[in-house]
């Protein structure tokens, strides 16, 4: 069924993309920087014949393993060669923490080492000029090796948020941000109304604000349209530990747009934060959740093989699920 964009939804080596209706497979080969002629196409788990790739029209929910020749054994992409980008900036870790909660900065430089994340959160606050001499964030966490992502936490209206960031860019030069802006204190739930209003403000002016929102596809596609470089749905309010709520949207909101989407808020074991990259997810981001542990440094340490697992979980498909059982040892010659 062709949606009202004009697009189908396939999945492709695994991964769920939308693409225009009526493409051949040779079309969607080219559009993905492929020569046709050099590739092998199993659709729906039948091979199709290359002289008939330039015929065969895709339909939604298609199921394509396209393949090619490597030589040798060190020259494809191994598992560990997984990066991601945003705003044009790779990564490999995609586990990204928040500097607030820890007993002191040298704690949370710890917790930052051991969960490998190359991003940090980071709040924008005023300078203490009655002491400043008193230690500094960027005294223990060295911007120079790990990417500081200011963001607005603690901002309720729009014009707070855009404030605050542009304050940051003139302090640090930051462009990539972390856009936030709460509804109330209480849920510290999104303001979508704001948010949208503030990402496009920032996004004319040249920020590439990476936002924190509701788990809505629809919010989350408005935000694309908006100039977000990244959706960060809430997985559940914020600081509150109770692990994804649901994941249906999330997954709905993996697949309807073409931006990374990390799950920010909620997370509150390792459990939790591999359910998330189960779901597609390009990333987690978490600060209560190993701030607030009794070992906060073995806790980063939980999130970072919790997300890396999940994410090979994801890559490699998970089985089908079934309504009865099936055994797993064959029952031919059973004595």
């Amino acid at each position: 069924m062709t949606n009202p964009d004009g697009t189908i939804q396939l999945r492709i080596n695994g991964e769920h993309r939308r693409v225009p209706a009526g493409l051949t497979i040779a079309e969607l080969a080219l559009e993905l920087g492929l020569d046709p002629a050099k590739v092998a196409v199993e659709r729906n788990l039948e091979v199709v014949p290359r002289s008939t790739l330039g015929q065969v029209r895709l339909e939604d929910g298609d199921e394509l393993e396209i393949v090619h020749f490597v030589g040798g054994g060190d020259h494809g992409v191994t598992v560990d060669d997984d990066s991601w980008t945003v705003a044009g900036q790779t990564f490999r870790s995609r586990l990204i923490v928040g500097t607030g909660k820890y007993k002191d900065f040298a704690q949370n430089a710890a917790a930052v080492e051991a969960s490998g994340a190359e991003i940090v959160t980071v709040a924008v606050r005023r300078v203490n000029v009655s002491d400043p001499k008193a230690p500094m964030l960027t005294d223990f966490i060295d911007p120079k090796k790990i990417t500081y992502l200011p963001n607005t936490a603690g901002c309720y209206t729009g014009e707070e948020a855009i404030r605050t960031l542009r304050l940051a860019r003139e302090a640090g030069g930051w462009e990539l941000v972390k856009l936030e802006v709460l509804g109330e204190a209480k849920t510290l739930y999104p303001d979508m109304v704001e948010t949208l209003r503030a990402t496009e403000i920032l996004a004319k002016e040249g920020f590439k604000p990476m936002v924190y929102c509701v788990d809505d596809p629809i919010a989350a596609k408005r935000l694309e349209d908006a100039g977000a470089v990244a959706i960060m749905p809430l997985g559940a309010p914020i600081g509150s530990g109770l692990g994804i709520q649901n994941k249906v949207t999330i997954r709905l909101i993996v697949e309807g747009t073409k931006l990374p989407v990390l799950v920010d808020a909620g997370v509150g074991t390792a459990s939790e934060a591999s359910a998330a990259m189960e779901l597609g997810c390009a990333g987690v981001l978490m600060n209560t959740a190993i701030a607030e542990a009794k070992n906060p440094v073995m806790m980063a340490s939980a999130m970072k093989l919790a997300v890396e697992s999940g994410r090979l979980a994801y890559r490699a498909g998970r089985m089908g699920r079934r309504m009865y059982a099936d055994p797993s040892s064959p029952l031919a010659g059973l004595i």
